[in-house]
């Protein structure tokens, strides 16, 4: 079909309902068996393909809130996977993915499932491409500081591995634990130390990927190159439209011989801002920054002196050498006292190491509150703009809405900014249709403000509405290499904004 002439296809609907759930106990009586279990088995192993109902139940779902608040009341968020196949090594995944393009069956790569947004949630009884078994270090090349790794290793278990030999990635996500290296790449996501050591696509050196079509792309890893666009960061990101990630080099570290948290009250949120742009436009580098907004900082603050007069929560960590730590935090805290920062004792910076990998939406979903977070990035000539907006935005809403912000991930020419909303127990067709337009309101605030749309969790399906005007004709570029590399739309169908089509190739 002429692409120029070819249909505008089907986009999933709006967040919060991208397919209508079910039951699960209507979901498993539609589920049927299919025909090529048989030809699946062959090439991993019987023990390695599920399709208990216990098994199908578990690969319903992601993390996102869209999908817990399903799971809490026995539904499936979208549907079923029709299987799951759990490869052990490249070789045997090429071969699956050869076989679902031969029998034009749609997959869904899966890591650990720990994203929110929707990524992995089947729309179409995908079958789910479990990838833990690939889960060695292949090298660890301690002169040039780069490590190799099978895309389903464990974060916690990989830093585990690191650590040992002195070393770090650097990269530590509040998922750690629940989260694996090669899903840390393919949804472009960042760990609490992103300030020091980068986000991942900083410290991504090479890959290989699995294309739809069974061929092995290989990105040899080196520190730099100018050979064109950089076809790694085509699949860094790409959510697993575009292939599947089997292996990662990365930038590794020696572990830092000291570690110094500081925490901090500022007079006013301008104040934060303004001492901690300077601290990353003085080239200085901590390895975590967060500033928290009036009701978060009273949250941690418990009261607690200084916070009295200077109500705004900072937390920073610097770390390395022990000279150069030292150094670092003496020249932060010059600028930071310049903007009226009172340091305190490091208590407050100790208890967030210590649940620094806990979710705190779980305690509050398990007593049937609503719970949601989005993340923007911005300038910082906008940031107290977008804030204040994004506050009055939520405040449009009607009272019984908990809105807090933090900002981390600090660059020199901008930061993330985090929003929190929390619902009370309300009926369900109350809730949803809030959350829905605080998403509305959010991610049309940040485009408003010139800002992205997303700074680490990516798009899954919940930012399809908005990915247009994000990236503009952009857009069109992914979509033409999406019809090139999966002309029938197998991989991740209707995710990262992409168009979802049938089986021929047409849009559906």
């Amino acid at each position: 079909m002429d692409p120029d002439k070819r249909p505008d296809g089907e986009r999933p609907p709006l967040p919060w309902s991208p397919v209508p759930s079910v039951a699960l106990a209507d979901a498993l009586r539609q589920q049927g068996t299919p025909p090529w279990l048989g030809e699946l088995r062959a090439i991993v192993g019987a023990a390695h393909v599920l399709t208990a109902a216990p098994d199908l139940w578990v690969y319903c779902r992601d993390r996102s809130p869209y999908a817990v608040f399903n799971v809490r009341n026995a539904r499936v968020p979208t549907m079923l996977p029709s299987a799951v196949a759990c490869p052990g090594s490249a070789g045997e995944l090429t071969e699956v993915i050869r076989l679902t393009r031969r029998l034009h069956i749609p997959v869904i790569p899966f890591g650990a499932g720990s994203g929110v947004l929707g990524g992995t949630l089947p729309l179409q009884r995908e079958l789910v491409i479990d990838l833990k078994r690939l889960n060695r270090i292949v090298d660890i090349d301690e002169t040039d500081c780069t490590v190799t790794v099978e895309a389903g290793m464990n974060g916690a278990q990989f830093e585990a591995a690191l650590n040992a030999r002195g070393l770090t990635a650097g990269h530590l996500p509040q998922s750690l634990h629940m989260s694996t290296v090669g899903g840390w790449a393919a949804c472009r996501g960042a760990g609490q130390t992103s300030t020091r050591y980068g986000k991942i696509e900083d410290m991504v050196l090479g890959l290989e990927v699995v294309l739809p079509d069974g061929r092995l792309l290989r990105v040899r890893p080196v520190a730099r190159r100018s050979t064109g666009p950089s076809i790694k960061d085509l699949f860094v990101g790409s959510e697993g439209a575009f292939g599947v990630i089997t292996q990662v080099t990365l930038r590794a570290w020696r572990l830092p011989e000291a570690r110094h948290g500081v925490v901090l009250g500022f007079p006013t949120l301008q104040d934060g801002f303004d001492a901690l742009r300077k601290i990353m436009q003085a080239e200085l580098r901590p390895a975590v920054v967060r500033l928290y907004d009036a009701g978060e900082s009273a949250h941690r603050s418990h009261g607690r002196a200084p916070f009295d007069t200077c109500p705004f929560l900072a937390v920073l960590e610097f770390c390395g050498s022990r000279r150069l730590a030292a150094l670092e935090r003496e020249l932060a805290l010059e600028i930071c006292e310049a903007h009226g920062a009172v340091e305190t004792d490091d208590a407050i910076y100790r208890e967030w190491q210590s649940h620094r990998f806990q979710s705190f939406s779980v305690p509050w979903q398990a007593r049937d509150y609503y719970v949601d977070t989005i993340e923007v990035t911005a300038p910082w000539s906008v940031l107290p703009a977008l804030h204040a907006a994004a506050t009055a935005a939520i405040a449009s809403l009607g009272g019984g809405i908990d809105f807090g912000v933090h900002w981390s991930h600090v660059y020199s020419e901008g930061a993330c900014q985090y929003m929190t909303i929390r619902l009370p127990p309300m009926p369900e067709d109350r809730a949803l249709p809030l959350l829905r337009r605080a998403w509305d309101l959010l991610q049309g605030t940040s485009l408003a403000h010139g800002c992205s749309i997303s700074h680490h969790h990516g798009v899954g399906m919940f930012r399809n509405p908005w990915l247009a005007a994000e990236l503009e004709i952009g857009l069109e570029l992914l979509q033409a290499l999406k019809d090139h590399v999966d002309p029938e739309s197998l991989f991740v169908a209707g995710k990262l904004g992409l168009l979802r089509r049938d089986a021929e190739g047409c849009d559906a």
